[in-house]
C-alpha cells in the first residue's frame, strides 16, 4: 500500500504553494510523519523538506434528495499531510499530468 495517495489541488492549497511553499497530500491513515517524509523524498529526490504536519479529516454528514426520497450517508475519514519545503525547493505537480 502506498503512503502517498494523491496531491490535494484546490484554490487554497495552490495559494499556500505559491506564497508559503506548503504542499498538501492525501496520505495513508497509518503513515507517520517520518514515513511521509521518506516517501516524498523517494518520489521527488530533488526536494528538501523543512517540516511535515498531519491532520486527520473527520467524517461529515452528506445527503441528497432523489425520486425515491432522501438518501443520507457520511464522507470517509482521511489523513492530510501539509509539507513545508525549504527555500529553493519546489515540487511541480502539474508536470506529471
Amino acid at each position: 500500500m502506498s503512503i502517498l495517495i494523491r496531491p490535494i489541488i484546490t484554490e487554497k492549497t495552490t495559494r499556500l504553494q505559491e506564497e508559503l511553499r506548503k504542499f498538501t497530500f492525501e496520505v495513508s491513515r497509518e503513515a507517520s510523519k517520518p514515513d511521509i517524509k521518506a516517501a516524498l523524498i523517494e518520489r521527488y529526490p530533488e526536494i528538501e523538506i523543512e517540516k511535515v504536519n498531519t491532520v486527520i479529516m473527520p467524517s461529515k454528514p452528506k445527503g441528497r434528495f432523489t425520486r425515491g426520497g432522501y438518501i443520507d450517508g457520511r464522507s470517509k475519514v482521511w489523513k492530510k499531510a501539509i509539507v513545508t519545503l525549504k527555500e529553493g525547493s519546489e515540487i511541480d505537480l502539474f508536470s506529471e499530468v
